[in-house]
């Protein structure tokens, strides 16, 4: 009897029936939606017989194109999620006041407010970010590809299935209910004994070694394969934004993967990095996660800035103000990003020098923001503003992220801090640079480089239903927040007994179905442009005049970007090569070298993923069988070397032809 516990605790861990939370009548419907609507997708896979295309053309692909593609839908699939949670929080708070208890318990409800900020931050925006820097990054600067095209694939796949483990703590077991950072000692083993930190934990250490493999991606693209004449200084804004961004990558992710894992150690082995006893300290680990967790705001927003500073060239037709010092005032943020961190616990002790020090960095930081906001809007002076959806996002932009730095400026007071600290007007003020920021950063984003990635426009009325929803929606949404705040409601609560609150909430609750409008309106808006994609369709390939280099390969590219290796003289390559009669070569082509497919990065992470989900349940031949395959995964691809191929000749002739006859008739 002792050996078959023993056998079974060997295989199951922690797992048994009860971890399925069936109790739970919200999980169940959420589960048999999902489960249906899951079934309903494999059908028409199977019914349209996509599956062949789906594996050769999308799973195993290592086209940095069709990765950035993969990269925005995962964003998009996981802030229908994310969402989902906020719409929850936004209702229970309306509802719950005095003798109501709304309608989520508080055990359930702390998980969904960890799962918002978890998802939103790592699944949702960093995904919609790294989609579009791979996308974009190795058109913008004249290279076939990333310079590691596999570990492209691979990066994609960690990330992706860190989401996955994400999302099955929903239906097994349950998430972490410590907040989106996971503070000791509530995360530690005494204070949340079962398996929602560990979910936390390993679901963001695999996503974590995507991003940070990523990173080191796109520096040596940047660095390494930049076409002939195309200095430091002549990088598109864009680029140079990408740039910063992977820097502080590679930076700061290593930090939380160490972190992580001394969590981990701590809750596992018994080591006390983070406890009272044994010489821990809990403070540490606040340290090292604001060390990780500032720069990751500016990763963030650092690509956001970028776009906006692409779109703002086009649609005013005129050159980029001031580019040097939009250069400078990237490389100065990326700097000062890594000396404000403490800004983030200003009430946790450090003391008065510690504090003013980390206050008035937090201010400076602020500076080549404004230079930037100044940069953006002299560009549009005296230009010929055309307001298309992408310029729409922008000026949206413009005004709500000023508000939120300037609410940043007023929290960068220590004294101010003090009051306001953990209060609803620091949740107010975050979204406001978030939303504000990122999230139409990447809205503008995804539809000015659409036509790029499909050979289509999107459909322009719903685009800007999208916009006016979201924007609209996020005052209504966020003000509120700034009043409670302002008035000493505390963040992360799930029960109110004060009934003159209740009409805020209800606002902010309003707010939040307004911006669920913006988010129905931008899947309705894709449904529409596939349906209309003739007539929408541009056989320009630069349906808005672009100025960057990218504009110059057909919409959609081809899968080896340039049968020529374009030389770049100016900053607005593009544009200088429309302006001054650059001609596109009818003769002199080549075979053209390119890697072929490869179902390891797919392979890999999801083992990755089945040893992460063995060490969140404690099932220890799982997580040896599983460790033992991963690393014969990576050996056998090690030494796969058949990994080439070459596009012949007159396809790459008959192509480029065809390309230079359509271009010289509409440019």
């Amino acid at each position: 009897m002792l050996d078959n516990i023993n056998l079974t605790k060997l295989i199951f861990g922690r797992l048994t029936w009860d971890s399925i939370p069936y109790h739970e009548p919200i999980l169940i419907f959420t589960f048999l939606g999902v489960a249906i609507g899951g079934i309903a997708v494999l059908a028409a896979i199977t019914y349209f017989r996509f599956w062949g295309t789906l594996w050769r053309d999308w799973v195993t692909s290592i086209d940095h194109k069709r990765i950035g593609i993969m990269y925005i839908i995962l964003g998009i699939v996981m802030l229908l999620r994310g969402f989902a949670d906020a719409l929850m929080m936004r209702a229970q708070q309306a509802l719950s006041f005095g003798d109501s208890a709304g309608f989520l318990p508080p055990h359930h409800y702390d998980q969904v407010f960890t799962a918002h900020g978890v998802i939103m931050i790592f699944f949702v925006a960093m995904p919609l970010v790294t989609g579009l820097m791979n996308y974009v990054v190795p058109l913008q600067i004249g290279a076939r590809d990333v310079a590691f095209p596999f570990l492209n694939n691979f990066s994609f796949w960690m990330t992706t299935f860190g989401s996955i483990l994400v999302m099955l703590s929903l239906f097994i077991g349950e998430f972490a209910k410590t907040g989106w950072l996971a503070y000791p000692p509530l995360s530690g083993i005494l204070a949340s004994p079962d398996v929602g930190v560990d979910y936390y934990i390993w679901a963001l250490q695999i996503a974590g070694v995507g991003t940070l493999l990523s990173g080191i991606n796109l520096i040596a693209t940047i660095v390494k394969m930049r076409a002939p004449g195309m200095t430091m200084m002549k990088m598109p804004v864009f680029t140079w934004t990408a740039l910063c961004t992977n820097v502080l990558i590679v930076a700061a992710f290593p930090v939380l993967t160490a972190v992580l894992g001394m969590l981990s150690l701590d809750r596992t082995l018994g080591f006390n990095f983070f406890t009272n006893d044994m010489g821990g300290n809990a403070m540490m680990y606040v340290n090292l996660i604001w060390i990780w967790g500032h720069p990751e705001v500016y990763i963030l927003i650092l690509p956001a800035f970028g776009v906006f500073s692409e779109i703002v060239s086009t649609f005013s037709s005129k050159r980029l103000f001031g580019y040097t010092s939009m250069v400078y005032a990237t490389v100065v943020i990326t700097i000062l990003s890594y000396l404000v961190w403490l800004h983030h616990f200003f009430t946790m002790g450090s003391g008065a020098s510690v504090n003013s020090f980390f206050g008035i960095t937090t201010m400076i930081i602020s500076i080549p923001t404004g230079a930037k906001i100044f940069n953006w809007l002299f560009t549009m002076y005296r230009g010929r503003i055309r307001f298309e959806v992408p310029m729409l996002w922008t000026l949206g932009f413009m005004v709500t992220f000023v508000i939120g730095g300037m609410t940043g400026v007023l929290l960068a007071v220590p004294p101010a801090d003090f009051v306001l600290h953990n209060s609803l007007f620091l949740i107010a003020h975050f979204h406001n640079v978030i939303i504000g920021g990122v999230v139409f950063g990447m809205f503008a984003g995804i539809n000015y480089w659409f036509p790029k990635a499909f050979g289509y426009k999107l459909d322009d009325f719903w685009g800007k239903c999208s916009f006016w929803f979201w924007c609209i929606g996020f005052y209504v949404a966020f003000m509120p927040l700034y009043v409670l705040g302002l008035m000493g409601v505390t963040r992360r609560m799930s029960h109110f007994e004060d009934p003159s609150l209740q009409i805020w909430f209800v606002i902010a609750a309003f707010g939040a179905v307004l911006i669920a409008l913006g988010i129905a309106s931008f899947i309705i808006q894709l449904v529409v442009s596939y349906k209309r994609r003739e007539e929408l369709r541009d056989h320009t390939g630069d349906p808005w005049g672009g100025r960057t280099l990218e504009w110059s390969t057909s919409s959609p590219p081809p899968v080896y970007n340039f049968a020529f290796t374009p030389r770049v003289h100016d900053n607005d390559a593009w544009d200088d090569m429309k302006k001054n009669g650059y001609a596109r070569p009818l003769d002199g082509f080549t075979k053209i070298h390119m890697p072929k497919n490869t179902a390891a990065g797919f392979v890999i992470a999801a083992i990755s993923a089945i040893l992460g989900f063995g060490l969140i349940w404690h099932m220890w031949l799982l997580v040896g069988f599983s460790f033992v395959a991963m690393l014969a995964a990576i050996i056998i691809h090690t030494f796969n070397y058949d990994r080439d191929y070459y596009i012949p000749v007159d396809d790459v002739v008959r192509t480029e032809g065809e390309r230079t006859r359509l271009l010289a008739s509409h440019v």
